[in-house]
């Protein structure tokens, strides 16, 4: 097989990477060229992102790729995480950054859209479960207070069709990334027309919707001009939603044996692919979301805290001084007492808190718990409780789905938190799988690979992938001590939610 080289960008919410992959002899080979902050600050009371900034980093990563690497690419793909976007005029003109997820304008949104549409109509419309940072709150606040921003605006790009239309000129609206919005039909996989209409969104901002592997057109020649790179290098959209690249890459050997995947990041994602939508009372209860994946099938999951509990912990303990490093956090929580401190992490002031350590230390002072004082009594909370949340979630997602898990996946950054992947095998009871922790690099690469039809199917690619990444199997090894926590949780979030 002829190698090609690909270049992928990976933007999260904290930073972005540019990742050169060479495809060879159906292995995946990556490195990183150029690693940098995605900025964004509050400017006039609006947390936003800082785009032309993010934009400038992406070309430099472009002039690192052609310095290693020479001007030639096979292509270049872009995932970004979901939700957040922004407002182009008719002339493309990219009119304010686009305001960030946690922005507080979106307070008190949800309450409105459902005094416009039951809460149970746009889950029945969408089959997307409820985060008030949803798009469709995003722009409601917009319209709420009659912002001049959708007056003006010509198009909605999300973030990834935002960089894509940057590099190309050419405006799309890639599928997976646009089931986040709570404003797609999963079952025609068009824009829902009757939400838009009914929450007074103008009809002309929503662009027609592009399939996972679209090869959009090459890169603009200024872009050339400005980077070295070749003319004629094509911009693929992969699958732009990080988290359905990242579901990708998934080395799952036999697909019909039942299995569930945890992208473990900032934000902890858990659930299982299906063949279609399931939107029922049931999914609706248990918050469930039905949103695109690369394959064109459903990923059906939830969406919860993760690692940020963590890493706010220690934004804390730097700003204060104790730089600790996360192998030293890790190693002290593995000496912490096991399961003396759980929290919901649904609890909404998890959310934003002003200080994440105070924060955790009341919500078990409240609920009789001991108090997590030590870094790594505060470390073992925040990993059990995830781990405590997982479970949980199984046992919901099974019941929705008559089925018993078999394995589990873990892959993103919490792929290599040791102790994380062993808590989550012993809560759930299941062997645990954990790799790649490149995923949405990898899953990236693979739908580009396929857009050139260097690959068949996903199946291929995940063999590829499986080929090309080191998995680590956890069996469960204290699942006795595990069985009563879900429902212990449960009882804590409803105390907490008391108080």
């Amino acid at each position: 097989m002829t190698s090609h080289r690909f270049l992928a960008f990976d933007l999260g919410a904290s930073n972005g990477r540019a990742i050169a992959g060479l495809l060879s002899a159906n292995r995946f080979e990556f490195e990183e060229i150029h690693r940098f902050p995605t900025r964004h600050l509050t400017m006039q009371g609006v947390h936003q992102w800082d785009a032309a900034c993010i934009y400038e980093e992406m070309l430099t990563g472009i002039a690192k790729f052609v310095k290693r690497h020479g001007p030639h690419a096979a292509g270049i793909g872009i995932d970004t995480w979901g939700v957040d976007f922004g407002l182009l005029a008719s002339d493309g003109t990219l009119l304010a950054n686009p305001a960030h997820y946690r922005d507080r304008r979106t307070e008190g949104m949800p309450e409105i859209a459902f005094g416009i549409l039951p809460e149970k109509e746009i889950y029945r419309l969408t089959g997307i479960g409820f985060n008030r940072f949803n798009t469709l709150y995003q722009l409601l606040a917009l319209a709420h207070s009659k912002s001049p921003l959708l007056d003006c605006a010509g198009s909605l790009l999300l973030m990834g069709d935002l960089f894509n239309c940057l590099l190309t000129g050419r405006m799309s609206c890639e599928h997976t990334n646009a089931t986040t919005t709570q404003l797609l039909d999963p079952l025609t996989g068009t824009w829902q027309e009757e939400i838009i209409y009914r929450m007074g969104f103008p009809r002309r901002i929503f662009r027609d919707i592009t399939p996972c592997g679209t090869v959009l057109g090459p890169i603009l020649p200024e872009i050339a001009e400005q980077t070295g790179l070749d003319a004629g290098t094509l911009v693929i959209t992969p699958a732009t939603h990080d988290t359905a690249s990242a579901i990708a890459s998934a080395p799952v050997e036999n697909e019909s044996e039942p299995w569930a995947y945890i992208s473990c990041g900032t934000w902890s994602i858990m659930g299982t692919e299906l063949d279609k939508p399931l939107i029922d009372e049931n999914s609706f209860a248990l918050g469930f979301s039905n949103e695109g994946g690369a394959n064109g099938r459903i990923c059906f999951h939830k969406t919860f805290i993760g690692l940020w509990l963590l890493q706010e912990c220690r934004r804390i303990w730097k700003k204060d001084g104790m730089d600790i490093h996360y192998d030293e956090l890790i190693k002290q929580a593995a000496e912490a007492e096991a399961l003396a401190s759980l929290i919901s992490v649904d609890d909404p002031r998890l959310y934003a808190p002003a200080n994440m350590i105070q924060t955790i230390q009341e919500i078990c002072r409240e609920t009789g718990l001991t108090v997590p004082e030590t870094q790594g009594a505060l470390a073992r909370c925040s990993l059990e409780s995830m781990a405590a949340k997982y479970s949980r979630t199984l046992r919901e997602m099974d019941k929705a789905l008559g089925r018993t898990t078999s394995s589990i996946h873990i892959f993103g950054g919490g792929a290599q938190n040791q102790l994380l992947c062993q808590f989550t095998a012993d809560a759930c009871g299941v062997p645990v799988f954990a790799g790649p922790v490149e995923a949405a690099i990898l899953g990236n690469f693979a739908v580009q690979a396929r857009a050139f039809g260097m690959m068949s199917s996903l199946a291929d690619a995940r063999q590829a992938i499986r080929m090309s990444s080191s998995v680590k199997h956890y069996a469960p090894q204290n699942a006795v001590a595990w069985n009563d926590v879900p429902s212990y949780i449960e009882n804590q979030r409803r105390l907490s939610y008391a108080n």
